[in-house]
């Protein structure tokens, strides 16, 4: 049976296609009139439709180089695009506003993922959230929000889920980050507002504000299409297998600076720490007084601070807790070696 016509916002996007709509925001001051961009590739044959978004944050640049890329891959070209089933929703820049300026922010100062589900009537922030909820979330059955580190800090690629159905957490394991976070969604979020209409949302978090990393890149574009190969939306070929396992965890803490001055950290994502262990030092300017940064539990750094100059209180390392995922005989230093190299990707698989 074939797939009827997409409808979104006034526009009709018929089955075999692919177009660009844009969906009114707001108007400027200086009377610039802002739109939220989707590209729709709306498949021949019925199935799921799912959307991919990226800089909710407008600064975090690394989900609108994976929604590029995304839009380039063999599999969603033509003729390949003839055998896509259900449709796929591609946001690049959901913040106009806070990318154009390199920022978190809207321009009331409002964080986006703080202010769903929105009001029509509501703040700048609040009536964008709407725009999405009313036009994506509520179209689609499933969901990829890209996000990044915040500035000057930077994430080993993970996904983020608060599974509501048992099919969410075999989705993020079909994604195939290195890990899985389960955590509580927060209020006002994306995540939140979506798991309230029955829809739970995978969250990958990669990389640096205002960065590009290319290790990040090809794991959210690599991940994006095993998930929608996993919804059957698309075809095997050319689509590979993770080649490790992911790291599922259910919590993990920050380690903080013990004193303002200078960190040489000793660390750095991807790096398996045991209890105890020194991750790194602060030092005041004049080289006189030393503190030892050292890990409170074992774990695996999933996110740290770029900068050098840091405040007493602040997060330099993140550090998930792995000791519940394995078996006894798996100790730390098997899971070190088995992150040891890239084990994400193949070299032609960039795109």
């Amino acid at each position: 049976m074939p797939a009827s016509s997409f409808h979104i916002g006034e526009h009709v996007v018929a089955p075999g296609t692919r177009r660009t709509v844009d969906l009114p925001v707001s108007v400027l001051s200086d009377h610039t009139p802002v739109t939220m961009s989707v590209h729709v590739l709306h498949g021949r044959k019925p199935g799921p439709v799912m959307f991919v978004s990226a800089a909710v944050h407008g600064d975090e640049v690394i989900g609108v180089e994976i929604a590029r890329r995304l839009l380039k891959a063999p599999q969603l070209e033509a003729p390949e695009l003839e055998k896509l089933k259900g449709t796929l929703l591609v946001i690049p820049i959901v913040n106009a506003f806070g990318f154009l300026n390199h920022s978190r922010y809207l321009p009331d100062r409002r964080d986006l993922n703080r202010s769903f589900p929105g009001s029509l009537k509501g703040s700048l922030a609040g009536r964008l959230a709407n725009l999405f909820m009313t036009e994506i979330v509520s179209r689609a059955d499933y969901g990829i929000d890209l996000h990044s580190a915040a500035v000057h800090r930077t994430n080993l690629p993970q996904i983020r889920v608060s599974p509501s159905q048992p099919e969410t957490l075999v989705l993020a394991k079909a994604f195939g980050a290195p890990v899985i976070l389960t955590s509580k969604v927060r209020e006002g979020s994306m995540r939140e507002a979506a798991q309230s209409k029955g829809k739970d949302v995978l969250v990958f978090e990669a990389g640096e504000g205002l960065r590009f990393d290319e290790m990040s890149i090809r794991a959210g574009v690599s991940g994006i299409l095993r998930v929608m190969r996993t919804l059957k939306m698309l075809g095997p070929k050319g689509i590979t297998r993770p080649k490790v396992r992911s790291i599922l965890t259910k919590s993990s803490y920050w380690v903080r600076s013990p004193a303002g001055g200078l960190l040489r950290p000793f660390k750095s994502t991807g790096d398996v720490v045991e209890p105890q262990m020194l991750l790194g030092i602060v030092s005041d300017p004049f080289g006189e007084i030393d503190r030892n940064v050292v890990a409170d539990y074992g774990g695996l750094i999933v996110g740290r601070s770029n900068l050098p100059v840091v405040n007493e209180g602040d997060g330099l390392f993140h550090i998930a807790d792995v000791s519940e995922k394995y078996d006894a005989e798996l100790t730390l230093d098997s899971l070190a070696s088995q992150l040891v190299a890239d084990p994400l990707f193949d070299e032609d698989e960039i795109i």
